[in-house]
């Protein structure tokens, strides 16, 4: 005589599921979306167009071969950083530089040399992200070199070390004024050799 199949508790089985669902999503780690650590300006929700001198803007552009232009001029990114520092400070007073206002800025004595210059980042949809990011890294170095120099000449420390008072100062004093556009179709303009 066959004896009947007895069925098996499943009751608990869905407790264990969970328990273990609980485990797995304790324990693992979720990726992180990272980018460029980078404060904006606040948003302003004005219908007026900003006028800016032609001479007060410097294009750096990275084409689709990852070859690097600033100012119309082919370049090495070895020489990007000193390149937009002297853009931006214009000390000899070029005719094709920034121009440089003084200005009174509290908490520093005296009027103090201010570049409206401003760097429009472009680069082509072609472009490396390894490029991209070593471009960025020289325009934001060549600007925090520019602040460290100006805390030295002025506070007598780099600017890290100042407090948040003096640091504002610095940023006003050298404000980091870095546009980005939209990526476009640009490396066959430029890879003719213009």
């Amino acid at each position: 005589m066959a004896r009947p199949v007895g069925e098996i508790n499943a009751g608990s089985m869905a407790d264990i599921a969970f328990l273990i669902l609980i485990y797995f999503l304790m324990t693992t780690t979720m990726d992180i979306d990272t980018g460029l650590a980078r404060r904006l300006p606040p948003y302003e929700d004005t219908q007026e167009k900003i006028e800016i001198n032609r001479r007060n803007i410097m294009v750096v552009l990275i084409n689709k071969s990852d070859r690097l232009f600033a100012g119309n001029q082919p370049m090495e990114i070895g020489m990007l950083r000193e390149t937009v520092k002297e853009f931006i400070m214009n000390p000899t007073d070029h005719p094709n530089k920034s121009v440089i206002e003084r200005k009174a800025i509290p908490g520093i004595r005296g009027e103090v040399p201010v570049s409206k210059g401003v760097i429009s980042l472009q680069n082509d949809r072609g472009t490396s992200y390894n490029a991209y990011i070593a471009v960025q890294n020289e325009l934001v170095a060549a600007f925090n070199e520019l602040r460290d120099d100006f805390s030295r000449m002025h506070f007598g420390k780099v600017y890290t070390a100042l407090d948040d008072d003096q640091q504002a100062a610095v940023r006003e004093a050298i404000p980091q004024t870095i546009s980005e556009a939209e990526p476009k179709e640009v490396g066959a303009a430029k890879s003719g050799g213009r």
